[in-house]
């Protein structure tokens, strides 16, 4: 496990991460960990979640894992409902998970361009529904959405996530106009990542030049970047590619 470059110092405050089970998410939610925050690990896997949460506790930290499906509006409410009678408002929300389906276009069927869209692009926003206008009521937090170069270029095979991550992007860049005019204490940012070594990556591609490939504790660095700050300024977006990233510019 390598450690953190970040002198950021989350103390006191509370995160919930999407997709935190494994991979980028495992990366983000451990970094929060480090710089002091009490992290919220969710996904749809639960025994690696549990895993993630009882390694960081073990390390000192405070975490805590809660099975969330982000395709389920009424699973994502109730999750954010839980966390504030439970005394765990949210500061700050990642929006990491994400999944995506390598075919042509003419051979997708229905259901999975509605797991991928709803997954990467509607997830993301129940959840934003859920918090912002709670962290407007604060005065205050911050909201990191996770998009990826196919934001800004696509490529083929990857037609419903190219779709979502775009969508997420403008809805992104709308979300952060609106806070700049609601509530100067809420920062959002969106965080475009390259290709990384995950299993997001070498579970569809196991012969991907790694080379080619940056470490999601690097993404997860550039995340920690934007919500360290000073209160005065804010990362409205951020690209993080390896060096040799083929899909940007």
């Amino acid at each position: 496990m390598s450690e953190s470059r970040s002198h950021a110092d989350l103390s006191g405050k509370r995160a919930l991460v999407t997709g935190a089970a494994r991979g980028l998410g495992a990366a983000i939610a451990r970094r929060l960990a480090q710089a002091g925050a009490s992290v919220c690990v969710t996904d749809v896997r639960r025994e690696d979640g549990e895993k993630v949460c009882a390694t960081l506790t073990a390390e000192g930290h405070i975490a805590r894992f809660m099975e969330l499906d982000v395709r389920e509006p009424d699973a994502v409410t109730s999750v954010v409902q839980d966390l504030e009678q439970d005394g765990w408002p949210l500061d700050i929300l990642v929006n990491n998970a994400a999944v995506d389906v390598t075919k042509p276009i003419e051979h997708l069927t229905p259901e999975e361009v509605t797991r991928v869209v709803t997954t990467n692009l509607l997830g993301p926003m129940y959840l934003c529904l859920a918090t912002y206008r709670r962290m407007i009521e604060r005065g205050g937090g911050h909201i990191v959405n996770v998009l990826s170069t196919a934001s800004h270029r696509t490529w083929t095979e990857a037609g419903p996530y190219a779709a979502s991550k775009t969508g997420l992007r403008a809805f992104t860049h709308t979300l952060f106009q609106e806070a700049q005019r609601d509530c100067l204490g809420i920062g959002v940012t969106g965080v475009i990542a390259g290709g990384m070594e995950t299993p997001f990556i070498m579970e569809r591609f196991p012969d991907a030049d790694t080379s080619k490939l940056q470490s999601p504790d690097v993404v997860a660095d550039a995340v920690l970047c934007a919500l360290s700050l000073r209160p005065t300024s804010v990362m409205p977006e951020v690209v993080v590619v390896p060096r040799n990233e083929p899909s940007w510019p």
